[in-house]
């Protein structure tokens, strides 16, 4: 089928989202003028989904909703501004100008995203303009981070780990460049550049409707599934003989997001498709992408995803269609093996005799509070680091590139501010992911970021008790089943259904090839506590040699295995 602007605007029944795009001039709508409208903190609706493509999401601030409804004030609206870092990679200087950003336009917080992007929270409308500019000026930008749309590309951030890490860093850069929109609507609105008299846009990928849903895309080389792969729409594995990278084996389908309710939604892994040698890696994207652009849902939303595209037509059309787009067919997938999905922390040197040390940030969110300045010390990190900063896919971040010589010195700062060796750095607490939910998030049921921090202390005590306390059990939380922490690839999971009221998921893998379970529903903070004091003290007594947390559940049959296993053709 081939895809054309008659073939969209036919279907029955489009989402608005369609629409918009169709009318929006390749992202522009009205978004100038609705950044000029005085009247409103908000953008016109149609602008606050275009906006989404240019790196930006409205929110409102929820925890003050009730009192300004009685007040009748509109919400506090105020934006959330993703960073685009292909891998995660980001100089002192740009790290010091992103946190003079946060101070002077946000809430004072920088947010370390799973997807290894920056965030910022608490903009309001007039100050998007300059904030957006300012990150450009610093050699970053927030084009194509949010949207329907090719998002950051993810990576294993460290390339000076080996020959082959640093290979496929540049892959992932390559990648991120090649798919980003060409539209230059981002340019006109932040930047003031004038469009060129006479030059139409077009988008040779994705067309003027782009795609139907989000996309993303990571790479991997085992044995650490430290992004996890099989969570993204494409992913490629690196496949390693004689220290080359000799190709990638190709997986395809990956997401975790659902609606309560909905069985027609679901999270999923992707599936392992084949092998191809590196040279074939952009063109395989392509394939992948301009299917989706032209056989995914346009009708509904929550059904529009990758994942649904090929569970609507079958696995193997969809890789007979890839390989149709190819001209070429793929081999079989080579054999390959994930130990964790974790990060590694503390010192570890690269191949260029330089030092790299990996930081736990609880949740991502980088700020001071007492006795724990990290803030204030990772600012002053960057004005004596000669090297960079590298965000993982778990929320942490990596002081890279450090002299021998200068390594006392980063250790003396973090220790100043509270922030090397912390006590309460449990094996469960550097294995725990939460979203932003609560307050900003529009979509979320019930707290994450700001709750499970408190939740682990207490599951801690629990931990301590049967001698647990240094085992890394992957924990992670969501304020709702769209899973941008990942919870379905938790060895403990929770979804948020309502405030104070979480459903609880058991049995992934900890190596992220097999999603969790649910194990019950509604729990309360007692109610977690009750069940899983009993399940960690079995897990205690009665574990086999080596055995993680998650296969011990499923051995054990506490939960049904997951209806859909990952797949290897």
């Amino acid at each position: 089928m081939t895809y054309t602007k008659e073939r969209i605007m036919d279907e029955q029944k489009l989402s608005d989202d369609e629409y918009i795009k169709d009318k929006s001039d390749y992202l522009r709508g009205t978004i100038k003028e609705s950044l000029r409208n005085p009247l409103t903190g908000a953008l016109d609706p149609d602008d606050v989904k275009l906006i989404k493509y240019h790196g930006s999401y409205q929110q409102y601030d929820r925890d003050l909703d009730t009192e300004r409804k009685k007040q009748k004030l509109e919400p506090l609206y105020q934006f959330m501004i993703r960073v685009r870092t292909p891998g995660g990679i980001t100089t002192p200087g740009q790290w010091i100008a992103l946190d003079k950003l946060s101070d002077q336009y946000g809430n004072s917080t920088m947010k370390l995203t799973t997807r290894q992007s920056f965030q910022f929270h608490g903009i309001f409308k007039n100050e998007l303009k300059p904030t957006i500019k300012a990150i450009n000026d610093a050699l970053l930008s927030t084009l194509a981070t949010c949207g329907d749309v090719n998002r950051n590309v993810m990576c294993n951030p460290n390339p000076y780990q080996s020959k082959i890490h640093e290979e496929v860093y540049a892959l992932a850069g390559e990648i991120s460049e090649h798919f980003l929109p060409k539209t230059s609507a981002y340019h006109e609105i932040w930047l003031d550049k004038e469009k060129v008299a006479g030059t139409p846009d077009k988008e040779p990928l994705y067309s003027e409707h782009y795609l139907p849903r989000k996309f993303k895309i990571g790479l991997t080389i085992p044995p650490n599934n430290d992004i996890d792969v099989f969570a993204n729409d494409l992913g490629f594995i690196g496949i390693e003989e004689d220290n080359e990278i000799v190709g990638y084996n190709v997986c395809i389908g990956g997401g975790l997001g659902s609606t309560f309710g909905e069985k027609s939604t679901y999270p999923r892994l992707a599936d392992v498709i084949g092998f191809v040698p590196k040279d074939k890696v952009i063109a395989v994207g392509e394939a992948v992408i301009t299917i989706q652009r032209d056989h995914g849902n346009r009708v509904d939303r929550k059904n529009a995803r990758l994942k649904y595209t090929i569970d609507k037509h079958g696995l193997q059309w969809f890789v007979d269609e890839i390989e149709n787009r190819l001209g070429s067919k793929m081999e079989k997938p080579r054999a390959f093996e994930f130990n964790k999905n974790g990060d590694e922390y503390g010192w570890v040197k690269g191949t260029n005799d330089k030092w790299f040390y990996t930081l736990f940030v609880e949740h991502g969110r980088v700020k001071d509070e007492e006795g724990y300045r990290l803030k204030k010390a990772l600012k002053e990190v960057a004005g004596i680091l000669k090297g960079d900063f590298r965000l993982t896919g778990n929320q942490n971040l990596i002081i890279a590139n450090v002299a021998e010589k200068n390594k006392k010195a980063i250790e003396a700062v973090l220790e100043k501010n509270g922030v090397l060796n912390n006590e309460k750095l449990t094996g469960l607490r550097k294995s725990s992911m939460a979203c932003v939910a609560l307050n900003t998030c529009p979509l979320a049921f019930a707290e994450a970021e700001r709750y499970l921090p408190s939740l682990v202390d207490k599951l801690d005590d629990i931990m301590r008790k049967h001698n647990l306390q240094d085992e890394e059990i992957n924990i992670r939380m969501t304020g709702c089943p769209n899973n941008c922490a990942r919870s379905s690839l938790g060895e403990i999971g929770f979804v948020g259904r309502a405030p104070g009221r979480y459903n609880m998921y058991l049995g992934a893998s900890h190596n992220g090839d097999r999603l969790n379970s649910l194990y019950k529903e509604m729990l309360s903070e007692e109610n977690i506590l009750q069940e899983l004091d009993p399940i960690l003290g079995s897990y205690a007594q009665e574990r086999e040699q080596d055995e993680e947390f998650g296969d011990f559940v499923i051995r054990k049959n506490l939960v049904d295995t997951t209806d859909r296993p990952l797949q290897i053709l």
